[in-house]
């Protein structure tokens, strides 16, 4: 088979086999300068959106956004919500750089980030040194980096490298190991102690100040504590052995302790003396409720005798007047059969007569007497003689249960035939009187109105028509042309009218009421249509009186 050959591709074919090329596939190379380009510009963007993150954390700062989600304060925002960017300390950072870019005025536009402005925060409290180190680094270098301005910093303000300052352990007193002679003869002298009352030799050194190291005749070495050997013939310690400065802070520590321990107790005392007292005091209170309580009960008791006394005194006395009262009735009923029973009937007789005088000369002291009425009338007021003469008659009948002197009162003064009507028709009349008077007050008054006159007359108009007989005519005729003054004006045959409607052409037209149609409805005749004799009918209340707009 013949081999096939495709140009242009990477495939070829030989012997019915395909080859790839694959250097057809290789990713084309870019160029330095581009890619160089592109790097810088990356990171100038990341340097302005910190520049751009800068002033949106001083916003959630100044404005204190971050207490709407529940942050106490800004550190506390910053470490949960920018853990990722660096927390607190990335922020303090970047808002350091912030301080000094805004420092230097306009050669902040100098530097790129934060990393650029760390060396020159520390003189960002003078502002002129601050400038003077940036002109510095910008002289040297016109594009300057972190290196140049530190250089220029370190250039205006040195700063001196700082010292690693050395801490020096306090001392530690050695212990005091306890000086036993060596070859010194102990005996065991604790019961418990497996080689009790065997003897031994110290030989070796203690490993500390309250153990020894002892070797018994058996060859045996055992530790053994000191306070469990008796050795009075050895000189060492069978307690701790404390440097002197451990012994005062000992000493100290157990007076301070011993003082404590004072301290509680006495508080300790103070309290339950006070609970005691309480205790006390809370008894007493009862006790003394106790007792109020049984003088009250004693109290009710004795007002209880008391009043148990007062009524058994009270019954002995009405006993004594019980017996004093049949006594009299058993000396009435002796004398009663000692008379004849004709002499005592008269007896009561007489006094009842006497009684019932008595009682209707009272009465007929307090009416008026009639014969003196007719004798001598009252010459100034006809209706009061009249008056009085039913009192007298209602008087006279109400004493003597008289039927026809009530109907005579009745007729007298105007009413029903019943004590009570008359009763009611007397006191209205005595109510007259008065009312003349006022009334006649108020329209002698000059300027009298209706309502002066009515304020004054509705408080007797249950005897109007009393009152009204008893003035004259020009009182009357006063009294209604007041009436009539106070009531508007009617539309009536003669009245000089106009249209009512603002709006209709004859609402300043002059016209006269001819005609009454009816009790709402007139006939009018305009002046202006006169010589034509034309008149038209209308309601009153489509009228009103002419003003004489035309004249």
């Amino acid at each position: 088979m013949a081999t096939q050959t495709i140009l242009n591709s990477p495939i070829s074919s030989t012997d019915g086999s395909f080859i790839i090329d694959h250097s057809a596939f290789k990713t084309p190379a870019f160029d330095y300068s581009n890619l160089n380009i592109s790097i810088k510009e990356t990171f100038a963007a990341i340097d302005r959106f910190e520049w751009q993150a800068v002033d949106e954390i001083l916003q959630m700062r100044e404005q204190q956004l971050y207490l709407q989600a529940g942050y106490k304060n800004f550190e506390e925002y910053c470490q949960r919500e920018l853990y990722a960017w660096g927390g607190y300390r990335r922020i303090n950072q970047l808002l350091g750089a912030k301080k000094v870019i805004d420092a230097v005025g306009e050669l902040g536009e100098h530097i790129k980030n934060e990393r650029q402005a760390r060396p020159l925060l520390r003189l960002v409290k003078e502002p002129e040194k601050l400038k003077q180190a940036v002109a510095i680094a910008l002289k040297d270098n016109p594009s300057p980096g972190e290196s140049d301005f530190a250089a220029a910093a370190q250039k205006v303000v040195p700063q001196l490298p700082r010292k690693k300052q050395s801490i020096q352990e306090p001392m530690v007193p050695k212990t005091q190991e306890p000086v036993v002679p060596q070859k010194a003869i102990v005996t065991v002298s604790q019961q418990s102690h497996p080689r009790y009352g065997d003897s031994g030799v110290i030989e070796a050194d203690a490993p500390n100040h309250w153990q020894q190291i002892v070797t018994f005749a058996d060859g045996e070495r055992l530790l053994i504590n000191n306070a469990d050997l008796d050795a009075a013939s050895v000189p060492f310690s069978r307690g701790r052995n404390y440097p002197p400065e451990y012994t005062e802070a000992i000493a100290a520590l157990k007076e301070q302790h011993k003082l404590e321990l004072e301290r509680l107790s006495q508080e300790l005392r103070i309290g339950l003396q006070t609970e005691a007292t309480a205790n006390a005091e809370e008894q007493v209170i009862e006790q003394i409720q106790s007792l109020q309580n049984l003088y009250k009960q004693q109290k009710e008791q004795n007002i209880q005798l008391q009043q148990r006394l007062s009524e058994m005194e009270s019954l002995r006395q009405l006993e004594i007047e019980n017996q004093q009262l049949r006594q009299r009735i058993q000396d009435l009923e002796n004398a009663v059969q000692e008379r004849p029973q004709q002499q005592w009937g008269n007896t009561m007789t007489q006094q009842a007569t006497k009684a019932l005088n008595k009682q209707v000369k009272q009465a007929l002291e307090k009416t008026i007497d009639l014969r003196s009425l007719a004798a001598e009338p009252p010459k100034e007021n006809a209706q009061e003689c009249l008056r009085l003469m039913g009192m007298a008659l209602k008087n006279l009948a109400s004493v003597m249960n008289n039927t026809q002197a009530l109907e005579a009162a009745a007729i007298i003064l105007g009413t029903e035939p019943t004590p009570c009507a008359i009763a009611y028709r007397a006191e209205q009349l005595e109510m007259l009187p008065q009312a003349v008077t006022d009334i006649r007050r108020v329209l002698a008054q000059p300027g009298c109105t209706w309502q002066d006159y009515w304020a004054v007359a509705q408080e007797y108009e249950v005897i109007k028509a009393d009152y009204w007989a008893e003035l004259t005519t020009e009182e009357t005729e006063l009294i209604a042309a007041l009436e009539i003054a106070s009531q508007p004006p009617v539309i009536q045959v003669g009245s000089i009218v106009a249209y009512a409607d603002p709006y209709y052409t004859l609402y300043n037209a002059r016209g006269e009421v001819v005609e009454e149609l009816g009790e709402d409805e007139v006939l009018v005749a305009w002046d202006h249509w006169k010589n034509e004799g034309r008149k038209i009918r209308y309601f009153r209340n489509e009228l009103r009186f002419w003003q004489g707009e035309n004249k």
